[in-house]
């Protein structure tokens, strides 16, 4: 009787006493051809023709416990040690220091956003439709000369009276400037222009304006995704396949299931994520067949692929989109590189 109290009492206490560390293990699957719930899809598009389609494009997600608001007890952590399919890692890589449970889920609500918008233009460029990007001011750092003098939300038009229609633009025109060099920046504040002038500082031998840069995008197609409570911005690469697939008659996938991660540069390039070895998991679990990883993510994988699932190596969304068509051909897939 008294040894029971007693577990029942260490039982407690270990279950109060937190531990600085983050626990990932495999979350669910979405479809990105599917509905979010009944009658409402994950995809919708106006302003263009749509397709019916078959088959699975599924984003992957992983459940993080730890971190503000939910930490990592004991009993957690001596779980996921046992578990074969969980990755413990110190709270600070997972987690910024000091942040809220609210600053997170807004900042992971906002990559979405941005995961959402870059997939968009990408897939709609790649259909030939006009994709206008706006460039915006997101803030400044300290050590900018423009640190005060440009404000969070203004437009960016031109920079030394050379007109700029996108961040890569902007940043062409700054790299023209020796550092330290005389620079002008020409925007678009409350509907009135405004040239602001100043010197770029160095960064890393690099001419820079010490400004952090936002990108939005509008078309004359509108493509609203609704993904539920998911955050961050990892599903942009399989958001992309899917807006491409519903905008282009026949099945992309072929009737195949395939899973996949990364996030997605508006120019389409593929960026490594966390988590990578629980969503091949939960995908392989889930019974894909096939995942796409980002290139940046393979030597995690390495000898960690399980049974029943071929992983391939994405760089950029025409490497995506030939690995897809290539499954939904049946082709000797042979030739494109693989993670693990």
């Amino acid at each position: 009787m008294l040894a029971a109290l007693a577990g029942l009492v260490l039982s407690l206490v270990l279950a109060q006493v937190s531990l600085p560390y983050a626990v990932m293990t495999p979350g669910p699957i979405m479809n990105t051809l599917g509905d979010v719930q009944e009658g409402t899809p994950l995809i919708e598009v106006d302003g263009a023709q749509t397709f019916p389609t078959e088959g699975r494009l599924n984003f992957t997600t992983v459940r993080v416990g730890g971190g503000p608001g939910n930490e990592t007890n004991v009993w957690d952590y001596v779980t996921a040690r046992l578990s074969g399919d969980a990755t413990i890692l110190p709270v600070d890589q997972v987690f910024p220091r000091g942040a809220t449970r609210t600053e997170i889920r807004e900042e992971n609500q906002a990559e979405m956003e941005g995961s959402q918008q870059g997939a968009a233009a990408v897939a709609l460029r790649a259909l030939g439709y006009d994709v206008t990007e706006t460039v915006s001011v997101a803030g400044t750092t300290e050590d900018s000369e423009f640190h005060g003098l440009l404000e969070q939300g203004d437009v960016v038009t031109a920079v030394n009276g050379i007109a700029t229609d996108s961040a890569d633009a902007v940043r062409a025109e700054v790299a023209t400037v020796p550092v330290g060099g005389d620079i002008s920046v020409t925007v678009q504040r409350d509907g009135k222009e405004q040239v602001v002038e100043g010197r770029t500082i160095d960064a890393e031998g690099r001419s820079v304006l010490g400004i952090f840069l936002s990108r939005a995008f509008s078309s004359d197609v509108e493509v609203t995704i609704t993904a539920g409570d998911v955050g961050g911005p990892s599903a942009g690469m399989m958001f992309a396949l899917g807006i491409y697939d519903v905008l282009t008659e026949g099945p992309l996938t072929g009737g195949a299931d395939i899973s996949g991660t990364g996030t997605i540069t508006p120019d389409g390039e593929v960026g490594p994520i966390g988590g990578i070895r629980q969503k091949v998991i939960g995908a392989q679990d889930a019974g894909s067949a096939f995942f796409l990883a980002p290139q940046g993510n393979c030597a995690e994988l390495e000898g960690q692929v399980p049974d029943g699932i071929e992983v391939f190596s994405i760089a950029t969304f025409d490497d995506a989109l030939a690995a897809v068509e290539g499954i939904a051909k049946d082709e000797d897939l042979a030739d494109l590189p693989r993670c693990g």
